[in-house]
């Protein structure tokens, strides 16, 4: 069983997570890629074909629980993969993304998108109440990157 652990330092059962599943070949997947550390598959509900995921292959919830060692060779992967996915789908481009709302086990999303796909945005945005609201926000950040640990 795959135990990998929370931001709180607990261990993390893994038993009813879809992908520590199929990283256990428990259930099937299109496996693209795989190493010691890493899995790659295909999404079985792609935005568009080629949609592609990269997991650890350790159990994380979150993007903040991985090591930084492991995070860094799933996005240098990432980087790799976005080139050779746009050739074999004939992409435009290939959008990565970290959502985290539905499996509960970090992974990020390789997605091809094609200049007229009709995906413009993924998500509305919207305008600061005022350039002070702005500046009262960018200051809190900052006060927290120089917190250390």
């Amino acid at each position: 069983m795959n135990k990998g652990k929370n931001s709180n330092g607990a261990g993390v059962s893994t038993e009813d997570c879809i992908f520590c599943k199929i990283i256990d070949k428990k259930i099937p997947a299109e496996i693209v890629y795989e190493n010691d550390t890493i899995l790659a598959f295909l999404d079985i509900n792609p935005v568009n074909e080629g949609h592609t995921l990269i997991i650890p292959k350790d159990h994380y919830p979150q993007m903040t629980d991985v090591p930084s060692e492991t995070l860094g060779e799933i996005f240098g992967y990432a980087k790799e993969m976005m080139s050779k996915i746009k050739e074999a789908v004939n992409a435009d481009f290939v959008a990565l993304t970290v959502v985290g709302t539905d499996v509960s086990h970090f992974h990020i999303h390789l997605v091809p998108r094609m200049n007229n796909d009709g995906l413009a945005g993924f998500w509305p945005t919207k305008k600061y109440e005022s350039d002070e609201k702005k500046k009262e926000v960018g200051e809190k950040i900052r006060r927290q990157l120089e917190k250390k640990g």
